[in-house]
């Protein structure tokens, strides 16, 4: 078999990222930097067949040094390893990024990379839950809402407020393969760990599933207060952020 690993147009991939889309059936993290123009496409072709592609995003946007998606069409993974090398020589990525629901990706990942290590885990919706608290209340945030000060997440659609009082808001990001969407929320520090978050998120998974979208959320493995809340929610863990540097070429 003659191989070799061509750098293309981002629209030169779609049939194939198609195919990853399919198979991978959950929220890819970094799906937004395709369309933001982060990344580097790579066709995958053996004797003349394009059978999949790579993508190569930078932890800085002008820098390009890591792979984040690999894909190679089911009869053709056999080569897989050997496609991953050329990519890597033809890219000259030094890093591998993968979500570890990604199979084909992690398996590249363990071969060829060491110092792997996670810093965010990754949930999917799960339960449909029923929480409620006493005075509190899931709604719209109005125009003339005064949010208090957010320190890692933005004011979001959806408030929750007690007696009037706006305690935590929060909503879901569309900027991700459909029909995914990323679940997000900050409560007010004076009012954490009283069960707000997990109503919240709870309201917010519903108005999700009405805008026709699944819920997914993301946060820090040590957060966990957040992890917590997302659980009480009926989200679970599915997956992790996995990193490398690449070890063999």
């Amino acid at each position: 078999m003659t191989t070799r690993v061509e750098r293309v147009e981002f629209r030169q991939i779609l049939p194939l990222r198609a195919l990853f889309l399919q198979e991978m059936n959950a929220q890819v993290r970094y799906d937004a930097c395709h369309a933001r123009g982060w990344s580097d496409s790579y066709l995958l072709w053996v004797d003349g067949a394009a059978v999949g592609y790579g993508s190569i995003k930078g932890e800085e946007i002008a820098d390009r040094d890591t792979v984040f998606e690999f894909f190679v069409l089911p009869s053709f993974r056999d080569r897989s390893s050997h496609l991953f090398r050329e990519l890597l020589s033809a890219s000259g990525a030094g890093r591998i990024e993968c979500q570890s629901n990604d199979a084909s990706l992690s398996a590249q990942l363990f071969e060829h990379a060491r110092d792997i290590g996670s810093e965010v885990v990754l949930f999917a919706d799960h339960a449909v839950t029923a929480h409620a608290i006493a005075d509190a209340s899931v709604r719209r945030r109005r125009d003339d809402d005064v949010p208090f000060p957010h320190g890692s997440e933005p004011v979001g659609d959806f408030v929750l407020e007690v007696g009037g009082d706006v305690v935590a808001t929060g909503g879901f990001l569309l900027h991700y393969n459909a029909p995914f969407a990323d679940l997000y929320m900050e409560t007010r520090e004076d009012r954490r760990r009283q069960g707000f978050a997990s109503l919240l998120l709870q309201e917010v998974k519903r108005e999700c599933y009405l805008a026709g979208r699944v819920p997914a959320a993301r946060c820090n493995l040590r957060n966990v207060a957040s992890r917590g809340a997302l659980r009480r929610a009926g989200m679970r863990e599915c997956g992790f952020m996995l990193r490398g540097a690449v070890a063999v070429r």
